[in-house]
């Protein structure tokens, strides 16, 4: 038995098309902490509170590919359900952001074109922006994307209850 799909594929993304994402995602101390230890980024800035309160900051900052991570997942299921990531690009980030912010973002198609080497899949390149509550940009960065065209979608198993 499968499942019904969500998310776009190929034929959905035209250049121009703007998609805001509805999604928003508050990141905790936890997440931060937990984050930066996980990848071994031993910069205190991001888990020690009292070095943290000595910069200009006067608080810890969040890991920046934590802030990457949030705002690419919060585009996936609008932008890239079905699709392989190709490629990130121009990665800028204009603003802290610090624990207890709520990131959200947006993105919009740049270019879209059929790929030369998988007939079944198109290229997609996205500029995505990431921002907190009070609409402040924290993240701005491109990404390129191989996107499955309609009925090439791999479909996903769900198993049947057995009584």
């Amino acid at each position: 038995m499968m499942n019904t799909q969500h998310g776009r594929c190929y034929e959905d993304f035209q250049a121009g098309m703007v998609i805001q994402h509805p999604i928003g995602r508050t990141i905790l101390s936890a997440d931060n902490t937990w984050f930066t230890l996980l990848t071994n980024n031993s910069n205190p800035i991001h888990f020690d509170h009292h070095y943290a309160a000595q910069t200009e900051f006067g608080q810890p900052l969040v890991d920046s590919t934590l802030t990457l991570a949030v705002i690419v997942g919060l585009s996936v299921g609008d932008v890239s359900q079905h699709a392989v990531n190709l490629g990130w690009g121009e990665i800028t980030l204009p603003a802290p952001v610090f624990e207890g912010d709520t990131l959200y973002a947006q993105s919009e198609v740049l270019s879209a074109r059929e790929s030369k080497s998988r007939p079944h899949m198109g290229i997609v390149e996205i500029k995505t922006t990431g921002y907190k509550q009070d609409g402040t940009v924290v993240m701005v960065f491109r990404r390129t994307i191989m996107v499955y065209k309609r009925g090439h979608v791999p479909q996903h198993p769900v198993p049947a209850i057995k009584a």
